[in-house]
């Protein structure tokens, strides 16, 4: 089995999460400059067998899109055009900013390190990838 990646896109930083081979368990990955993402995720596929990419959708709480839906879109037609054999799609990514922040509190970490916002965006990815595997079952 292939593993499936995850993205959380921001206008300077991305998170990303990947499940292990057999699709069972999340993990933060790696938090990259979004500038240098699409490069980024082609050397990954490289070295590793990706199934499918799970970018968030970012929306408002009621629903509506977010101010940085319309660069998530041009960023995943920019991707079905160039690897159109690993499928991206989009999976809600509501409230996965205030979950991140929730987890790093429970687990403890000082004031300094959840300030640090690549953290933030690498656990939002993996709450997005966990989202999308329960959503699976």
């Amino acid at each position: 089995m292939a593993r499936i990646l995850s993205i959380d896109y921001g206008k300077k930083r991305t998170g990303i999460a990947v499940t292990d081979p057999l699709q069972i368990i999340a993990g933060g990955l790696a938090t990259v400059s979004t500038s240098e993402l699409f490069d980024w995720l082609k050397a990954y596929l490289s070295k590793e067998q990706v199934e499918r990419i799970i970018i968030g959708e970012p929306r408002q709480p009621n629903g509506q899109p977010s101010e940085n839906l319309a660069r998530v879109q041009q960023f995943v037609n920019r991707w079905r055009k160039a690897v159109p054999d690993v499928p991206i799609e989009f999976f809600d990514e509501r409230f996965t900013s205030v979950l991140a922040h929730q987890a790093m509190l429970d687990g403890g970490l000082k004031k300094k390190a959840r300030q640090d916002k690549a953290l933030v965006d690498e656990i939002s990815a993996t709450i997005i990838l966990q989202d999308y595997l329960r959503s699976r079952k």
